[in-house]
């Protein structure tokens, strides 16, 4: 299989790009792209394949990808910048800028456990119908209403799909606009990144489809972990109420999702424009370091399960989540345990690694491993990424 690779390559990270086209001979990639940075220069940024299953589109340099649970960063990144400008207290009640969501046993519920998934709102308390992940009224009146499904702060459970509603509703109570317009004013436009919450009609055209896994009936695979939910299965709305935010592909690859704002599962972007906004992360340019510090401190208990992502995976006996990131225990990001960043369903991944002053990002339409970083397309990028710094030499300390 001859693969045609665009971009470029810095010299002595060829490597990366040897692993990259791997990815097409050896694991599955249909079209994807590939970007780091060192100290906010690009080292990597590589494109190949497809933009469909038919073949009739190549993947250009600005094609944009839904990106799935990658997005949770960009949203979680827009609470950080109001943190950061002193408009949002993390151990503020919800109910303080977001009234209506003191029903229901919430008055208290600080806004930190928004973002550290320990808030027990892992979906409705009642079905709300097919297509409700489109009516941001209709899903955020329902949240606020919930009771939480398990005594908020005791314990983690992954928030798949109603981590956006939640945190970007905070956003948009204090800001006045929604999540997906503060993102593009207030981030990726100054920075010129393609990164999309709620991506225009005029940019649908560069938006590739995504492909179900080989081996897999297309359309067959969802944006969300499947129930059972561990600890909760012998809840009686479970089967129903934890398939809240489920689309087949057929809907993922359809304008009304593009266009719409769904902020913990359709951000739209280009691997340039992830490692771009982590890029400013890495290098201490958007956040201040307290802020940075803060955001990626664990907010979980030692060997803390999650009650929600299925077992079979490391994510399934303990993780520790930071506030709206993915923190790098397992070495998906690389040998820095600092770094963090955030996964996506089917493989994408992005991460800023300050301690070295490196960001990195993987998108992808082929639907692989899952949302942790563990999917081997991006394991071997990133793999190949640090054995490069290592040689040349990173800006600061590679880790252990």
């Amino acid at each position: 299989m001859t693969v045609r690779v665009h971009g470029t390559c810095a010299p002595g990270f060829e490597h990366v790009r040897e692993e990259f086209i791997r990815n097409f001979t050896e694991r599955d990639d249909l079209g994807a792209s590939v970007a780091a940075t060192v100290d906010g220069a690009f080292v990597v940024d590589l494109w190949a394949g497809d933009a469909d299953r038919t073949g009739s589109r190549p993947w250009e340099r600005d094609t944009l990808v839904n990106v799935y649970s990658t997005t949770k960063g960009m949203t979680a990144l827009c609470a950080h910048l109001l943190v950061d400008r002193g408009e949002l207290d993390l151990d503020a009640p919800v109910a303080r800028y977001w009234p209506r969501f003191a029903q229901a046993g919430k008055a208290d519920l600080p806004v930190r456990w928004l973002l550290s998934h320990r808030s027990g709102l892992i979906a409705p308390g009642e079905p709300l119908g097919p297509g409700a992940v489109y009516d941001w009224e209709k899903v955020t009146e329902a949240l606020a209403a919930t009771a939480p499904w398990w005594r908020p702060g005791t314990a983690q459970g992954y928030h798949a799909v109603t981590f956006g509603f939640l945190v970007g509703e905070v956003v948009r109570r204090v800001t006045g606009v929604s999540l997906g317009a503060f993102l593009r004013a207030e981030v990726t436009g100054p920075l010129g990144a393609d990164v999309f919450i709620g991506t225009p009609a005029s940019e649908h055209g560069r938006c590739a489809d995504m492909a179900s896994a080989l081996g897999r009936p297309q359309g067959a695979l969802d944006p969300v972990p499947e129930p059972p939910v561990r600890g909760l299965d012998d809840h009686p709305m479970a089967p129903v109420t934890l398939a809240f935010g489920y689309l087949p592909l057929s809907d993922v690859n359809g304008a009304a999702y593009r266009s719409a704002e769904i902020p913990a599962a359709n951000g739209h972007a280009t691997a340039r424009g992830l490692a771009t906004v982590y890029a400013e992360l890495a290098c201490g340019r958007l956040l201040a370091a307290e802020t940075v510090e803060r955001l990626r401190t664990g907010q979980s208990g030692a060997d803390e399960p999650d009650l929600v992502l299925r077992a079979g995976t490391p994510l399934a006996e303990t993780w520790q989540w930071g506030l709206g990131f993915m923190l790098n225990q397992y070495g998906q990001a690389g040998p820095n345990p600092r770094a963090f960043g955030h996964g996506g369903a089917g493989g994408s991944y992005a991460f800023a690694d300050p301690e070295n002053r490196v960001s990195f990002a993987y998108t992808m339409n082929r639907m692989g491993a899952g949302t942790s970083g563990e999917d081997l397309r991006s394991v071997h990028l990133v793999g190949a990424l640090y054995k490069a710094l290592k040689v040349l030499g990173a800006p600061g300390p590679l880790g252990s």
